[in-house]
């Protein structure tokens, strides 16, 4: 059971509690229309994680702005993908891998979060384990946003201006998730209040 105080607390990044598998390169930040393939494209990166774990993957769900017909995003689907334990990578990484997902990262302290890259479709893929209120937290904002197109409009101005200032300093992608983080704050704290959290 997921905890109401927990879904609705705001975890602040922390690179020192990141142990990266590939390091963090500099890379250009693109925020693009709205693509109509994008549900395909999740679609297809489903298929591929149910292929490799089967009964393994107990839930395996398209999040993040690509899920949100209309919203402006970076061109890579991203996807929860829940698992017994994550702690036990043996019962999942060697058949991501094999299925071409490369680990990149895991972070112990944030719901013991594991991340892959997959190159096509791209995608990244979050493994998380059962009632982890990120998971929550990422479907509240996905549904919000698409019932809301006044958040969808605020939030791709928001990401759009991550973006470009991102480039102009020649940062990184979680640099870029930090400029839009306030917005995204926000949006989640008027979907908190109404469903009651």
């Amino acid at each position: 059971m997921i905890r109401r105080e927990d879904i609705t607390r705001h975890y602040a990044y922390d690179p020192a509690q990141v142990d990266r598998v590939v390091p963090e390169v500099v890379e250009h930040v693109a925020v693009v229309v709205y693509d109509a393939g994008w549900p395909l494209a999740s679609a297809r990166v489903a298929r591929q994680i149910d292929g490799a774990l089967g009964a393994a993957a107990l839930a395996v769900e398209h999040v993040g702005s690509t899920s949100v017909p209309g919203l402006a995003a970076k061109p890579v689907i991203d996807v929860d993908v829940t698992v017994e334990d994550p702690t036990d990578e043996a019962a999942y990484v060697p058949a991501l891998e094999a299925a071409g997902f490369v680990l990149q990262l895991r972070e112990p302290r944030w719901h013991e979060h594991r991340a892959f890259r997959g190159a096509d479709p791209r995608s990244n893929v979050h493994v998380w384990g059962p009632d982890c209120p990120e998971v929550a937290r990422h479907r509240i904002l996905r549904d919000w946003l698409r019932e809301h197109p006044e958040d969808v409009e605020r939030y791709a101005a928001a990401k759009v201006g991550a973006a470009e200032a991102t480039n102009a300093v020649g940062g990184v992608v979680m640099d870029y998730n930090g400029r839009k983080e306030p917005v995204v704050r926000a949006i989640l704290e008027r979907a908190f209040c109404a469903r009651g959290l």
